[in-house]
């Protein structure tokens, strides 16, 4: 099993970007990219290679899931790379149409800053071991 170190963070809210950030960096010692947009992940990602790519699903202009296509068509995202998608939409019907995207959990909005970074392990675990 594999040490999750770098996560990229794609967030259109700054104060939930905020939160998340200090969840992730300062909690759980994550090497974190944070993208406020579909369009700024499209040109940071690649380069940062992420192990783990946490995306919002609801963002204006490209949402995540139009990102998670432009992502894969990009190569950016491989067969090592788990996405997670965090979200206040997770109605059945939703959760279904994110798993066959090949979307690995899904996070429900308002999260809890305080089990984030537990959480984010929880899933690489599962999914890596």
């Amino acid at each position: 099993m594999s040490t999750l170190q770098k996560v990229a963070y794609v967030e259109d809210d700054p104060d939930i970007r905020e939160i998340a950030a200090l969840a992730l960096e300062d909690v759980g010692g994550f090497t974190l990219k944070i993208c406020e947009s579909g369009e700024v992940a499209l040109r940071e990602i690649p380069a940062f290679e992420p192990q783990m790519i946490l995306l919002d699903v609801m963002m204006p202009g490209m949402d995540g899931t139009e990102t998670l296509t432009a992502l894969k068509e990009q190569g950016a995202i491989t067969e090592a790379t788990l996405v997670v998608f965090m979200t206040a939409k997770v109605h059945p019907e939703e959760l279904e149409r994110y798993k066959n995207m090949g979307v690995a959990e899904v996070i429900s909005k308002p999260f809890d800053p305080m089990t984030l970074a537990d959480d984010i392990q929880m899933i690489w675990e599962r999914f890596d071991g």
